[in-house]
């Protein structure tokens, strides 16, 4: 309780105005209590909540929006149940794990979609004003040389992913899906370097085929994350502002872009036309122009190979603001925050 009340007076006291509450982390488990017969078997031993609804309700008399973070394809207590539905070795069909141990589910698995898609639903029947997905990749730190995924095996696994944002979106974003006339608002985290490559970074995530389906679009542009090198910056750690003002201007310049080299569902080929050969393929794609408010970066409150305190955490939201941004999160691990970098 006391622990709630610091994080809901810090809330209070400085400009933050959302909590972010994990309905899912990445154990699989589940954070609150449901009769859900599809979700109960799930639900955590460790970290119930048992008065989540009082406590959202507490938090919304106090105007504080309340966001519930779903880990998604990380789901090692689902794995455990469900094996068939886990990235395999490719060496003896057994489950693959990455570095920490952990397992992934098949970005395939479409059983699995519906299970988030259930839990979805029962965290916006508990009051949740938006709902946030994490982990919504294909596994990354790991022996990926003895890697298998016996669903989406041998697709594009940009378009693997785009198709479960594309279910996803459609589903609880219709009305039909609750008891009531309204609909959660939908946010995605993305590696940080998603703001400034095109590839899928291996993983599926590419920005342009996140933007169509989620109102909100969170970049991790942790400056620690970043490889030595990235825009010529040694240590990009040394530069929170920078590295926060260098991606998130690239991604605003993206989202807003009316054209991309990104091929997804959602974009059309541009054709040029020629006296000689005709009509031939200009290289570009055409694509929605969506505002830059649906970037909502997540910033760094931690120390990971350097020390962040004050200034470090306030020239990251500064960096934001000037890449003509209103919103951001922070991430401390430890849920002690730096309440010195922000403004009361």
């Amino acid at each position: 309780p006391s622990f709630r009340q610091d994080l809901v007076d810090l809330v209070e006291e400085t400009e933050l105005n959302s909590i972010i509450i994990d309905v899912k982390d990445y154990s699989g488990g589940i954070g609150f209590l449901t009769d859900n017969p599809k979700l109960k078997e799930f639900v955590s031993d460790k970290c119930r909540a048992p008065d989540i609804k009082e406590f959202i309700e507490k938090l919304h008399d106090k105007g504080i929006y309340v966001i519930a973070r779903i880990t998604v394809f990380q789901d090692p207590l689902y794995v455990q149940s469900y094996p068939e539905m886990a990235v395999k070795k490719a060496s003896d069909g057994t489950v693959w794990k990455d570095y920490k141990k952990i397992s992934f589910i098949d970005v395939g698995a479409r059983d699995f979609w519906d299970y988030i898609i259930e839990l979805s639903k029962e965290a916006y029947g508990v009051g949740f004003d938006e709902l946030n997905f994490d982990y919504i990749r294909f596994p990354s730190d790991g022996p990926m040389k003895d890697i298998y995924f016996p669903y989406s095996n041998g697709r594009a696994k940009a378009e693997a992913l785009e198709e479960f944002f594309e279910y996803l979106s459609s589903s609880l974003k219709n009305s039909e899906t609750y008891h009531t006339n309204t609909v959660p608002k939908l946010s995605a985290d993305l590696f940080g370097m998603t703001t400034t490559n095109t590839d899928d970074l291996n993983i599926g995530q590419v920005l342009e085929r996140t933007l169509p389906y989620f109102d909100y679009i969170a970049p991790m542009v942790y400056p620690s994350h970043y490889p030595s090198g990235f825009n010529g910056w040694a240590n990009p750690n040394n530069y929170p502002y920078d590295v926060v003002k260098f991606s998130m201007t690239r991604a605003v310049e993206r989202a807003e872009s009316e054209t991309t080299t990104v091929k997804a569902f959602t974009t059309e080929p541009i054709y040029e036309t020629s006296t000689t050969t005709g009509q031939v393929f200009s290289g570009l794609y055409s694509k929605q122009s969506y505002s830059k408010l649906k970037l909502r970066p997540w910033l760094q409150d931690f120390d990971y190979g350097g020390n962040y305190d004050i200034k470090e955490v306030r020239a990251q939201i500064q960096a934001t603001y000037d890449s003509g941004l209103t919103s951001w999160m922070l991430w401390a691990p430890s849920n002690r925050y730096t309440e010195g970098a922000m403004e009361k």
